[in-house]
């Protein structure tokens, strides 16, 4: 059982303690990076890298915010959208409702991804067809969370996901070597805040997808309380004692996010400049059931032949982690949603059923969409598109949680200055897109 601990001093101390963004970055460096990322650089070339770098960049902050809610007030985010002021519908709020219509189509997205998973492991071993491959994943994803396997998962996928962003930025530097190499006035005009109007639908889905996502900032609340940083902190009380560990939690969490950030930082912009310096030259724009043997030629193309095996090991491992942090996730997500809406009255035997009937029951709805649609990257870039129409109603939130939280645990000038760049760079990019692509 979780008691009261004093938050440790000192960054080796700290490391100990990281966890919840280690198991973000193994859903953030999924088909967000290596697909939509990949697409993004394939249609625009090098002068759209800004947004995936501002992209990777100012949701942190608002992620933090979501994270100090957890640990001072021990609330999950259903039940912190429940309260937010506004008309109700039914026994929820507006935003708990308008949460689970967006989250349900958010079901096309990880549809596309387990369906990228399964091309991967049908080009490594062609002896099943993909179909086949499917439903493999879908029934490994679902034991994986029944029987618990999180450490497993976490520190697995950390190992093999670090290693991929070491092999993606060897294919990066070798391209010096070939007839794609760029240099800095290439990467230096992509920062430019130029946005090229053709690709504004993939560019808008990119941004939603890539770094934290709107549902992975929630996800993240779930995590700092499973992980202990709330429990650790202990019931509010307001006195000094508990202000203090607070404080002292909140700065482990800085440190979390803050390497899961250079983490997915680091491949998201190599995956970017492998699109750009290698498929748009080739003018060769990932889609369909090829996807993966088109990603592969950024590796082919660099490093050699021999990489296609690596990369798509790698590729199953930061598909297959991302698929699995999904539904770890949306298995505890859902049941809270259920209890908002009035349709169970939630308890802790009951949670843990629900995750239970879940974890069998969302990889397969996953699989008929896939079988369905067929179009993964189509899939992905879609949920990509809902992300970011989900992250207006994240910072909404996010406000709200800051004024209330500047009651008991004001923060420093820095962090607030952060955060209301944060909210103002994912307002403005989610206004733009939504009349760029609607209009």
């Amino acid at each position: 059982m979780q008691t009261i601990k004093q938050p440790p001093s000192g960054i080796r101390n700290k490391l100990k303690f990281l966890g919840p963004g280690f198991i973000l970055s193994a859903s953030i460096v999924g088909s967000g990076e290596l697909i939509a990322t990949t697409t993004l650089g394939a249609k625009a070339g090098f002068i759209a890298f800004w947004i995936i770098i501002l992209s990777c960049l100012v949701k942190v902050a608002v992620q933090l915010e979501y994270g100090k809610h957890a640990i001072l007030t021990g609330e999950t985010p259903m039940e912190a959208f429940g309260k937010l002021r506004g008309a109700r519908i039914g026994k929820s709020s507006w935003a708990v409702s308008l949460w689970f219509v967006l989250m349900s189509l958010k079901f096309i997205q990880l549809g596309g991804m387990i369906g990228s998973t399964a091309i991967v492991l049908f080009l490594l071993f062609p002896f099943l067809p993909i179909t086949a491959w499917l439903f493999i994943t879908a029934i490994v994803a679902a034991a994986f969370i029944f029987k618990g396997y999180y450490s497993i998962i976490e520190k697995g996928s950390l190992f093999m996901i670090v290693a991929f962003t070491v092999f993606t930025l060897l294919a990066v530097w070798m391209l010096r070597h070939t007839n794609y190499h760029f240099g800095w006035t290439e990467v230096w005009d992509g920062l430019q805040f130029k946005f090229p109007p053709h690709v504004v639908a993939i560019a808008f889905g990119a941004f939603g997808i890539t770094g934290v996502a709107s549902d992975e900032i929630i996800a993240y609340n779930y995590w700092c309380l499973e992980k202990g940083y709330a429990a650790y902190t202990g019931p509010r009380t307001n006195d000094e004692a508990w202000k203090a560990r607070a404080r002292g939690w909140i700065r482990v969490m800085y440190l979390d996010a803050t390497v899961a950030m250079i983490i997915y930082t680091s491949v998201t912009a190599a995956f970017y400049l492998l699109g750009a310096a290698v498929l748009h030259e080739e003018n060769v724009v990932p889609e369909g059931n090829q996807v993966i043997e088109t990603l592969a030629l950024m590796y082919t193309q660099t490093i050699g032949p021999g990489a296609r095996t690596i990369y798509l090991v790698g590729a199953f491992f930061v598909l297959f982690s991302s698929v699995f942090a999904s539904l770890a996730a949306w298995t505890r997500l859902f049941p809270d949603i259920f209890h908002q809406l009035g349709w169970i009255q939630l308890n802790p035997a009951l949670r843990k059923k629900m995750i239970v009937i879940l974890s069998w029951t969302i990889p397969f709805v996953w699989v008929l969409l896939y079988l369905f649609i067929h179009l993964p990257v189509l899939m992905i870039l879609f949920g990509g598109i809902v992300g970011s129409v989900m992250l207006l109603l994240v910072v909404y939130a996010a406000i709200r949680f800051r004024e209330e939280r500047q009651q008991i645990l004001p923060s420093g000038m820095l962090y607030d200055i952060a955060f209301w760049i944060s909210v103002l760079a994912i307002v403005s990019i989610g206004i733009y897109g939504l009349v760029q692509v609607f209009a």
